[in-house]
């Protein structure tokens, strides 16, 4: 579709192509990134992509009613996990919804009976609009959870980034999303992989597999019309390798 916008093609030619690759591989990389936590996921936790179940009345009400005081600038409420309960505690006074919702990562912890609500964006950024819908999908994925699962089940939300565009242990301050996310709800980063591979080290060990399969694909013969796509996808493979290998 970029060669169609006549202002970049103005610039040239060399313009033209590499500003529709910069962000194309951007994308490619977000896809890879997300199907290397899946995987990583897959050996630590149950994994799920959908929440399905009922959606009372009331607790669409209550999501609103909370949305609506964090958007509100001059209005003192800010998000608090202890907002998670009051949606939990709501019951139905009228007629029921039900209602799926496909899920970034529905992780379910079978050690600590722990279900793990996780809305991942590889680089964090979002626009206002984007973090309201965010937080209203990952609120009513969690009362859907809420009524089905047992009283005792503890469930958990989570807002991540595979890395800190701000810089590795630096403070994350997007205020776009901490607008309708606390602190506590934050898996930035280190922490994000961390959790993900339920160790300390998990940051680290990723980041070196994923080393590796890169240092792999540099050494491989690649055919001139090798599509640059095709070698990007590949690393995947390799990094299951080299995880499954270094765990």
């Amino acid at each position: 579709m970029k060669i169609h916008n006549v202002f970049i093609a103005a610039l040239g030619e060399d313009i033209q192509y590499y500003s529709a690759l910069v962000r194309s591989l951007d994308s490619s990389l977000g896809n890879i990134l997300e199907d290397m936590a899946i995987n990583i996921a897959k050996l630590f936790y149950e994994v799920n992509k959908s929440v399905e179940g009922d959606l009372y009345p009331g607790q669409t009400s209550k999501i609103a009613e909370f949305l609506e005081a964090y958007k509100n600038t001059k209005n003192p409420l800010v998000p608090e996990i202890a907002h998670y309960e009051e949606i939990r505690k709501i019951k139905p006074k009228s007629k029921i919804i039900t209602k799926t919702h496909v899920s970034d990562y529905y992780l379910i912890d079978k050690d600590t009976n722990t279900h793990h609500l996780i809305e991942l964006k590889i680089g964090g950024d979002l626009d206002n609009k984007k973090a309201r819908s965010e937080k209203e999908a990952i609120f009513e994925q969690y009362a859907i959870l809420a009524n089905t699962l047992d009283e005792k089940a503890k469930i958990k939300c989570h807002f991540a980034t595979a890395y800190n565009r701000f810089g590795e242990d630096k403070e994350w301050k997007q205020g776009r999303v901490l607008q309708f996310f606390s602190k506590d709800e934050l898996l930035i980063g280190r922490d994000f992989w961390n959790f993900v591979c339920k160790s300390d080290d998990g940051y680290d060990l990723v980041l070196s597999a994923y080393k590796d399969a890169v240092e792999n694909l540099k050494y491989k013969k690649i055919d001139n019309n090798f599509h640059i796509f095709e070698k990007f996808n590949n690393i995947s493979y390799f990094f299951n390798n080299k995880f499954e290998l270094a765990i």
